[in-house]
């Protein structure tokens, strides 16, 4: 079942030299429980599609519907919001409390939940990201990963049934990377929808499909095996490509290969 749905989307920003058009007439559809990865080089539109997703952007023409609702129609936009949970590069500009657990029961209390349902759901959050250990901890103390996996944990909380992440391990080294890739595959086995914005290719191969943009546009899209099953389309517009899809074209094996495991298995075969 489709639960967001692009027709003709087109986006227009106004600058100081005029206008700039970031998305161009796309057209797309995502379903329930997918997960979606965006790829595309700085200025291809990803970033502002994501904001697109929960209606802090509006069409400039065209629409795009979240569950059903026009994002376009002020009088969605709470419900919206209420299923579409955002997570930005930075998760310092996203904690707002001293403590771990105060943070992400601040939706939640802006909501006027009851405190007794607060707590079991900042309690569940906090072990779906695998930070309860940490719930009295200073954000300040944390590492970049364990702070991303904080700002995750407010999404959670929320209940929200789409979670956007607009690079959020853009920021972080290896191994907090890993941790905010692991927690976002463990949301999609839980059966959220997801849509990762990434440049990192390796984390765009763990998706379902994924989306290249260029010039405002959705030029492509398939699974991770056919987007990358073309390693000479995927660097001419300026990407990368999986480790070992790098190394299947140059030792001539078949393209598409996306796990160390299934490399492997075909460089046996050579």
């Amino acid at each position: 079942m489709e639960i967001i749905k692009s027709e003709n989307l087109k986006h227009v920003y106004k600058t100081a030299s005029g206008e700039k058009l970031a998305l161009d007439e796309i057209n797309f559809s995502i379903n329930d429980g997918e997960f979606v990865a965006i790829i595309g080089t700085n200025g291809s539109g990803k970033s502002t599609l994501a904001k697109h997703f929960n209606a802090l952007l509006k069409p400039t023409a065209g629409k795009i519907f979240v569950n059903g609702l026009d994002t376009s129609d002020e009088k969605n936009l709470w419900a919206i919001r209420e299923n579409v949970g955002m997570v930005f590069q930075n998760p310092d500009n996203e904690i707002v409390a001293a403590i771990v657990e105060d943070d992400i029961a601040f939706g939640l209390e802006n909501l006027g939940i009851e405190p007794s349902e607060i707590r079991r759901r900042v309690d569940l959050a906090l072990d779906t990201v695998n930070m309860t250990n940490y719930k009295n901890f200073a954000p300040s103390k944390l590492s970049g990963g364990q702070k991303q996996r904080i700002a995750i944990a407010g999404a959670v909380a929320m209940q929200t049934k789409i979670i956007v992440f607009d690079e959020p391990t853009a920021m972080l080294d290896p191994q907090g990377r890993l941790e905010v890739l692991n927690t976002i595959k463990k949301l999609h086995a839980q059966g959220l929808t997801i849509i990762l914005i990434t440049h990192f290719m390796e984390e765009a191969a763990t998706a379902d499909k994924i989306f290249v943009m260029e010039g405002g546009k959705i030029i492509k899209s398939g699974t991770p095996h056919e987007i990358f099953s073309n390693v000479k389309e995927i660097k001419r517009l300026g990407l990368d490509v999986p480790v070992t899809v790098e190394l299947a074209a140059r030792l001539k094996m078949p393209t598409g290969i996306l796990t160390a495991k299934e490399f492997i298995a075909a460089l046996k075969n050579l």
